[in-house]
């Protein structure tokens, strides 16, 4: 069981992931933007970041960033319905961070989120 937190601002994808990932008995926070997705991260212990890259205040690149400097052990799935901006997610180590297009299956997202926890 793992801790995830889902920062998405659109409430049907977070609802639809969080749904998928508890089902599989991991504990999931919401939360609709990044800004207050760094906020949980400073303030608990997540196992994976599920992350849309499009967001307001905070958007996912830049939340991505800070994670993989200052949370090192914090896994990283970024989410995006828009393929050009997943490409700028190129740089980061692939060890730490894993990319999923929507729409995406329930089982795509259980799927990447074992993968990354393997990792």
């Amino acid at each position: 069981m793992a801790e995830i937190l889902i920062a998405d601002d659109d409430e049907a994808t977070r609802s639809f992931a969080s749904r998928a990932l508890s089902g599989d008995g991991h504990n999931v926070l919401e939360v609709e933007n990044g800004k207050r997705a760094l906020s949980q991260i400073q303030s608990r212990h997540f196992d994976v970041l599920v992350s849309d890259l499009d967001m307001p205040e905070l958007d996912g690149i830049g939340l991505a960033a800070h994670v993989t400097t200052h949370h090192p052990s914090l896994k990283v799935l970024l989410i995006s319905g828009l393929g050009d901006e997943l490409r700028r997610a190129a740089g980061f180590d692939k060890n730490k961070l894993a990319t999923l297009s929507k729409p995406f299956t329930l089982e795509q997202l259980r799927a990447a989120v074992r993968a990354l926890l393997a990792r």
